[in-house]
């Protein structure tokens, strides 16, 4: 198996907390790699640059910028809030610049239509979404370990050329991140119930707490682990999760009338004087609580490597890695050896966690021929 390339060069447009977190991990994992960042605030470069997180830094209009992406920059990365993703996107297009374009944007359907209709090759387009964050806002909260053991989702489609996909899967896993795949139309509900939502009744805790709180504050005061554990995220920007509400308004609609639905449930048990019916609940979610950890964290001593021999066709790649993302298989590398010009193998090294056995049962019922077999992380250590 012959070593991976590393991305060597990129540029990262927006230099916030995300952004920052981005170069920063970047330049710890490739030393030797280059980064341009991008900002219009001027102490973001500023700050960037004194610890070593880009290479050079400037504004959108810097005649550097624009040098840089046309010598050989191999990955751009937006970093700003999808709606001010277009502009970036129709800068790069106009550049002819013709390397892989990812984003951070917490939700996908504005930016990939953004895409669609700006770029002349959509296809070098791969939306990105990483699930980390901090109630640090801006540069001030970034840090390089930000997405060590945190899900990064990718949503690749027909058109994503594997090659591309492969490498800024790799560049992902080299940063530590979990690469998850999902399809570009499934992205926003999803991340309405895990993220938006969540951070919505957080918010509304605290708007409890804070209306029956005293002058004094007393009640904040024994608001201490269960409320300060559930109402950390609450912190967030306002200004940005304003915009991520809007965003995916549709989506979050939803969800919020589904919460509000389950908690009526609650509700309704205690006016019933119902105490089975409110076990019931109460254990329900506690079972299902308690089996995410062991379900979710991988031995990285245990790993898979499934083989699917496949035909050069579009979105072979794409469906296959979502496949595996659904039954909850983590890929730990990816990579595709080419037979002929219209046959090649594609290769998953996968963890312990997931089903295993559904994936190849899907596989298969996807059309796909599989083969499965154990590696050892000693054996794969050479790819490092």
């Amino acid at each position: 198996m012959e070593a991976k390339q590393h991305v060597n060069k990129i540029a990262v447009i927006g230099l916030g907390l995300i952004g920052a977190s981005v170069s920063a991990a970047y330049k710890q994992t490739i030393p030797q790699g280059t980064v341009y960042g991008v900002d219009i605030e001027a102490r973001s470069c500023e700050v960037a640059l004194e610890k070593g997180w880009v290479d050079w830094a400037g504004s959108p209009e810097s005649p550097e910028f624009r040098e840089f992406i046309l010598d050989g920059c191999e990955l751009a990365i937006i970093a700003t809030p999808a709606s001010a993703a277009k502009g970036y996107l129709q800068m790069l297009d106009e550049w002819g610049y013709t390397g892989v374009i990812t984003d951070t944007a917490s939700t996908k359907a504005r930016i990939c239509e953004d895409a669609r209709q700006v770029l002349e090759r959509p296809e070098l387009f791969i939306p990105g979404h990483p699930m980390a964050g901090s109630e640090v806002n801006g540069i001030d909260g970034a840090r390089p370990d930000l997405f060590e053991g945190a899900h990064w989702i990718l949503c690749p489609d027909q058109n994503t050329p594997p090659e591309l996909y492969t490498r800024l899967h790799e560049l992902l896993v080299e940063m530590k991140a979990r690469v998850v795949t999902l399809p570009r139309e499934d992205h926003d509900r999803a991340v309405a119930v895990v993220s938006h939502v969540p951070h919505i009744v957080a918010s509304s805790l605290v708007e409890l707490a804070s209306r029956h709180a005293d002058d004094q504050q007393s009640l904040f005061r024994l608001a201490a682990g269960g409320f300060k554990d559930s109402t950390r995220i609450a912190a967030g920007s306002p200004e940005l999760w304003c915009g991520i509400s809007f965003d995916n308004k549709k989506e979050i609609k939803a969800g919020l009338e589904e919460i509000r639905e389950i908690i009526g449930q609650f509700q309704e048990a205690l006016e019933q004087e119902d105490r089975r019916r409110m076990f019931d609940l109460l254990e329900e979610a506690a079972v299902t609580r308690r089996s995410l950890p062991a379900r979710w964290v991988p031995s990285t001593d245990n790993l898979v490597e499934v083989r699917i021999p496949m035909e050069n066709r579009k979105g072979v790649v794409a469906e296959a890695t979502t496949i595996a993302s659904q039954v909850g298989c983590n890929i730990q590398s990816i990579e595709i050896d080419h037979i002929t010009a219209d046959s090649a193998v594609l290769s998953m090294i996968l963890t312990d966690e997931g089903d295993i056995g559904k994936l190849s049962m899907q596989l298969i019922m996807g059309g796909f021929a599989v083969s499965l077999a154990p590696l050892s992380a000693k054996e794969y250590a050479h790819v490092d």
